[in-house]
């Protein structure tokens, strides 16, 4: 059960990195990577709640899920705080072929 508790929690940070990544676009980032950063946020965050409150990794516990969303969230913004640090701020014009 352990295991799958910890399914929970990367599948709820790929939704929420891919959510958050569609939602901020820095012109043409790969979204795969704030779906990661949302796994590691919800993997930390929910590694947290249940060394704080001592109840495990078991399999659907709504607190858990929700401290995992938040984690995801966290991490998400993290990374595209981060990440727009770097990205121009100059238009954006996809190169045509030659």
């Amino acid at each position: 059960m352990v295991f799958v508790g910890i399914i929970e929690w990367v599948v709820v940070g790929l939704l929420v990195g891919y959510v958050a990544s569609k939602m901020v676009n820095l012109r043409g980032d790969d979204p795969r990577l704030g779906m990661f950063a949302g796994v590691g946020g919800a993997v930390v965050a929910a590694g947290l709640y249940s060394m704080i409150t001592r109840t495990g990794v078991a399999l659907w516990v709504p607190w858990g899920l929700a401290w995992a969303a938040a984690g995801a969230v966290a991490g998400t913004a993290a990374w595209h705080a981060v990440r727009s640090r770097s990205v121009s701020r100059e238009r954006y014009v996809p190169r045509s072929s030659y």
